[in-house]
């Protein structure tokens, strides 16, 4: 984070400027060059990615050059390991995404640190399975997040299937992305 950025947020919350248009270049060069002018404490990236990876890529490397360094630079939506990744390498340093919540609402878990290693075996746990009624296993056990360091997989099923809230928050666990 910039000094600038750290300086504004001591004070205030910070603001970002939303750079926008589409898979076309030369709307995302322009909305990126009349955002930067306004001179926002950091910048997002949003609106329609394309329709692949390889879309969302090539409109990242039009976007992130334009967008100044010392600021930071948020992704709008995007939330799986393999996207994070991809962006950072590409300039990004922020996310946000629905993902791991639709999947807790689901009654299911994120995905454990094995199953991101093997993108294409990316299932995830399905924590109201009856196999996982008496599970003393964390839902992750390499993982040192708060959910994952605290309750097993038979708490988290049982608060699934009472309904109660704690288990939605804790089946989410996005901390366990930052671990990856």
């Amino acid at each position: 984070m910039g000094a600038a950025l750290q300086e504004a947020h001591k004070t205030r919350q910070a603001l970002f400027g939303i750079v926008q248009g589409g898979e076309y270049k030369d709307l995302r060069l322009q909305a990126a060059s009349d955002v930067v002018k306004l001179g926002f404490d950091g910048y997002a990236i949003g609106g329609s990615l394309g329709k692949s990876k390889k879309d969302m890529h090539r409109i990242l490397e039009w976007t992130i050059p334009l967008l100044p360094e010392d600021r930071l630079r948020h992704l709008l939506g995007i939330g799986t390991v393999e996207d994070m990744f991809e962006a950072v390498e590409r300039g990004i340093d922020m996310f946000d995404c629905v993902g791991p919540t639709r999947i807790a609402r689901a009654s299911a878990s994120s995905m454990s640190r094995e199953e991101r290693r093997h993108p294409e075996e990316q299932v995830p746990h399905k924590i109201l399975r009856k196999e996982f009624k008496k599970d003393g296993k964390p839902i992750d056990p390499g993982c040192r997040c708060y959910a994952c360091r605290n309750f097993s997989r038979a708490y988290i099923h049982h608060l699934l299937k009472s309904k109660e809230i704690l288990g939605m928050r804790l089946a989410e666990h996005p901390q366990c992305l930052l671990h990856a």
